[in-house]
């Protein structure tokens, strides 16, 4: 005897994954997607408005096979397609299960959410947005808006990827520092969290400051950046940059049996531990984004998509901190 008819399980999952149930329940609502109701319905609007031009320019492509209006409708709405989109970025389930979850075709799952991919990038105040605006600040009142207190922080977070079939990848792509094989990112926030500069995906063996001399923010002149010893040469490479790093310890000994490296002065760990207290916050935005578990958990999807997937958290958190979607 079948307990579960799948005519009562279709009913309930119905009734459960879509926006006029999630909507009732805001608590609910927030654990699975990562963003309040306020804020879900501010994206929609905005996609909404933005819709119809978006899939004329995106059925218009030159390499298009089929004539416009061609094929199938979405099954869902554009409202739960970007629920859609939002659950999976905050679960990371896989797309058998979010299929289930929205009684939708597992091969369709994917397909709707890279076909709203872009959209979204377009409505999110993606850290790009934010640096090129960076970029045109003249008055010492502006930069202020944009850096309180004049400060900035710069530090590199890496995710780890499945084992490379490639041999070479595998050795490309392997970090000592994480026993795994990983991919990393540059991000640069300021004292409110703020994601001004993200820099594109590397391979997990790239040094920290390798990458940073690689793909590095462009910063008024007047605000600070806060490093960690990481980032040691920085200031013999860019002398020009206004900059600030951690005092470390030397060891003229180094390397000789018995020499340890004298303690550092009271005032010199003061001065680390200030700095250390200020640059907390891009630990708080690595966890942040880290809570989106498609970048927090192992990435399972192709690496050609993993730019469109940081752009899009990193729009997300700037959105929740700004609390506005225009910039």
């Amino acid at each position: 005897m079948n307990l579960f008819p799948k005519r009562n399980i279709c009913s309930f999952v119905n009734r459960l994954l879509n926006y006029k149930y999630l909507s009732k329940k805001p608590a609910l609502f927030r654990a699975l997607t990562g963003l309040e109701l306020p804020e879900f319905d501010s994206v929609c609007t905005h996609a909404n408005a933005k819709y119809k031009d978006y899939e004329a320019k995106r059925l218009d492509r030159p390499n298009r096979k089929h004539k416009v209006g061609a094929g199938y409708p979405f099954k869902l709405s554009l409202q739960d397609r970007l629920l859609m989109l939002m659950i999976y970025y905050r679960l990371y389930i896989t797309s058998t299960l979010t299929g289930v979850l929205f009684n939708l075709d597992q091969s369709n799952v994917l397909k709707d959410i890279h076909k709203l991919e872009p959209l979204v990038k377009e409505i999110l105040p993606l850290p790009q947005k934010l640096h090129d605006k960076v970029k045109r600040l003249q008055s010492v009142e502006e930069i202020e808006v944009m850096f309180p207190g004049f400060k900035a922080f710069t530090d590199a977070t890496d995710q780890e990827i499945p084992r490379p079939k490639n041999k070479q990848k595998r050795r490309t792509h392997y970090s000592g520092k994480r026993k795994s094989h990983t991919v990393k990112t540059q991000l640069t926030v300021n004292s409110k969290g703020l994601i001004i500069h993200k820099s594109r995906h590397v391979r997990g063996s790239i040094h920290d400051y390798a990458l940073y001399k690689h793909s590095h923010p462009t910063l008024p002149s007047r605000v600070q950046c806060g490093l960690d010893l990481g980032y040691l040469g920085v200031t013999n490479d860019f002398p020009n940059l206004n900059c600030v790093l951690p005092i470390k310890k030397k060891n003229p000994g180094r390397g000789k049996v018995g020499v340890k490296a004298p303690e550092l002065l009271v005032e010199q760990k003061a001065f680390n531990r200030e700095l250390a207290s200020e640059r907390v916050v891009v630990e708080h935005t690595n966890s942040r984004v880290k809570k989106f578990l498609i970048w927090g958990c192992e990435f399972r999807n192709r690496l050609k998509r993993y730019d469109v997937m940081t752009d899009i958290v990193s729009g997300l958190i700037n959105f929740r901190i700004l609390g506005s979607l225009t910039i």
